[in-house]
């Protein structure tokens, strides 16, 4: 049995892809998208924040350029937040978190920078007014603040004024500047978001992961050392968690073979390690999180002895999975990247989406109860994106430069 390309599994997604779309519309609000709750409302306990409605950007240039209705209007209302109540137009960059009356969270994190990036590359693919000058801002602003070039990987973060930055270089952060390379580069026709992307990749995966049984490290010094007992004391941590977070490797193994075609389509030489490598972490995310516990379902995080350390099930793990199966699909032909692929959205199927108030559920416990260890509402829909929309895209281009392409459902069946 066969799901992956389609034409009758592809509809399934658009509908869900639909109905996604539609459940995101009442996150916008004056100051850009905010943090929806279960039900599908804006929680009035929450700011609006910067890599919520960078990533609500991004995935409304998606829906734009799927010619969906209404979607540009999105787009550009998220643009009018980045250029007004969320940027500092004294420091420069982008205030972490903002409400009606200014900003709350002064400080510049690299994280959310990362989808900032992301969004006005995805917004300039999908041609929106005012996307290539904010692209254009959000490059100069990376280049200058957050890309280290002697080290060749990103920074963590920095405070108001660009003055004191972290001694610490965050995994996460990486893994999205990857992510942000690669629509920057098919964007702007510039290879050295390839190449930096390429030098993230061979750092966190190829040195580190490679040799740590294929799990990802996410917590590193100033001089790239492994911190493997950080934040031991917070081990739920949304962003930063203890040991590792098995839905960043089924990630990883989606934007290695991304990285690995979008070197390929320009006549660069893309290492062999890099198909070696997604293959190496995808399967470490099975063997370590997929089910260890008896119920179903991915585990939050484990412990470098590959043991479960946060056993809720938070649903951009599977998704991320979803769409790390289809991508080792697409290169390997093997049944066994079918066969999870289908295993996972039975899991989806069965447990997290949540048909009556919308969107998917964003946390459940390990017995696949609603719960809020973690996560407490359905803050956004972007990750949802990676197994609605990648499984019928090819690898490269990215994501929105590939809609803008007209290459939807063009994967050879």
């Amino acid at each position: 049995m066969k799901w992956l390309n389609t034409p009758a599994h592809a509809r399934w997604l658009e509908a869900e892809a639909d109905r996604t779309f539609e459940f995101g519309r009442a996150a916008k609000v004056p100051t850009g998208f905010g943090w929806l709750s279960n039900s599908g409302v804006v929680r009035d306990d929450k700011n609006t924040e910067l890599w919520i409605t960078s990533r609500m950007v991004h995935v409304y240039s998606l829906a734009a350029l799927l010619g969906r209705p209404g979607a540009a209007s999105y787009v550009d209302h998220g643009i009018r937040s980045l250029n007004g109540p969320l940027r500092d137009r004294v420091n420069g960059g982008w205030y972490a978190e903002v409400d009606d009356d200014g900003p709350v969270d002064r400080s510049k994190p690299g994280y959310a920078h990362c989808f900032v990036l992301l969004a006005a590359a995805s917004a300039t693919a999908a041609g929106r007014p005012g996307a290539s000058d904010l692209l254009d801002d959000a490059i100069a602003l990376f280049e200058q603040r957050f890309w280290d070039e002697e080290n060749q990987i990103s920074l963590e973060s920095w405070d108001e004024a660009f003055t004191e930055t972290e001694a610490y270089r965050g995994g996460n952060v990486n893994m999205h500047a990857v992510e942000a390379f690669l629509v920057v580069a098919d964007v702007t026709g510039d290879d050295t978001w390839l190449r930096r992307a390429l030098s993230i990749s061979e750092k966190v995966i190829h040195d580190v992961a490679r040799n740590n049984h294929y799990r990802v490290v996410e917590h590193f010094d100033e001089r790239l050392n492994p911190l493997f007992d950080y934040n031991s004391d917070n081990r739920a941590h949304r962003f930063r968690a203890y040991g590792g977070t098995p839905g960043h490797w089924t990630e990883w193994a989606r934007l290695l073979l991304s990285l690995r075609q979008s070197l390929l389509d320009r006549g660069i030489d893309a290492p062999e390690w890099l198909r070696e490598d997604a293959v190496g972490v995808f399967q470490a995310a099975v063997r370590d999180a997929w089910e260890p516990d008896g119920n179903p379902g991915f585990v939050y995080s484990v412990g470098w002895d590959g043991e479960p350390v946060v056993r809720a099930r938070i649903r951009w793990v599977v998704v991320e999975a979803m769409g790390g199966a289809s991508a080792l699909h697409a290169v390997t032909g093997e049944q066994q990247y079918e066969d999870w692929y289908q295993r996972f959205w039975d899991y989806a199927k069965n447990h997290l989406i949540d048909t009556e108030n919308g969107s998917w559920w964003q946390e459940l416990s390990p017995e696949n109860v609603v719960s809020t260890e973690v996560w407490d509402g359905k803050p956004d829909i972007y990750h949802l994106m990676h197994c609605l929309l990648v499984p019928r895209l090819p690898l490269a281009p990215a994501m929105a430069p590939a809609l803008a392409a007209g290459l939807l459902d063009s994967v050879p069946r």
